[in-house]
């Protein structure tokens, strides 16, 4: 078994109209074994700015930290708040940095600019940025995560309805994956709001 399977887990985030969604499963395990079912891959970085990191447990919350220290830096140099394309460019910094003896994550990143334009971007475990117009996927399950939202995802989605569609994909696509799923958080990401919803999946 690959160390990126080890604990399993998925993340997927889409673009709509004016909103962007990132959400993960919640499972927690150690190979085929389930641990917890409220360990939440996804953390906020701004604002309106997400990200989540699919991969090794203890890498994620390695680089989380990581990432939160630089952010902090940034803005108090900087004096504002950092924004998408900045910080996916600080995650690839990152990751790339350490390229000899890599993190086993696979960040996700989310959010709205300052003209509240939607923004994601995807890295592999070197940093290598994957910033598409549609979705991006990571984890266990993202073959079965990129065949859902090939079906699903349409250009200039409303918030319900892209809430509709991430969750249907990701619940979908964890139905298929023995080590993903067990619960499910949504994030939609608005001009003016956030939107936190858990989803419930099959549990077995």
């Amino acid at each position: 078994m690959s160390i990126m399977s080890y604990n399993g887990g998925g993340v997927v985030a889409m673009k709509g109209k004016e909103c962007v969604a990132i959400a993960s499963d919640l499972r927690f395990g150690i190979q085929l074994q389930t641990i917890g079912l409220d360990f939440d891959k996804i953390f906020q970085a701004g604002p309106k700015l997400y990200v989540g990191f699919p991969g090794l447990a203890t890498d994620t919350q390695t680089v989380h930290q990581r990432l939160k220290f630089r952010t902090n830096l940034y803005e108090l140099r900087e004096n504002r708040k950092v924004s998408p394309k900045v910080y996916a460019s600080m995650v690839g910094n990152l990751l790339y940095e350490h390229r000899f003896g890599p993190y086993f994550v696979e960040p996700v990143v989310a959010g709205l600019d300052a003209n509240n334009q939607p923004y994601i971007c995807a890295f592999d475990l070197i940093g290598c940025a994957n910033a598409p117009d549609d979705f991006v996927v990571a984890g266990t399950c993202e073959e079965q995560m990129y065949g859902m939202c090939e079906s699903l995802w349409k250009p200039d989605l409303g918030p319900e309805e892209l809430f509709e569609v991430i969750s249907q994909a990701l619940v979908n696509a964890c139905d298929r994956d023995a080590i993903s799923g067990w619960g499910a958080r949504v994030y939609v990401i608005e001009k003016d709001k956030v939107t936190v919803r858990n989803v419930r999946t099959r549990m077995d």
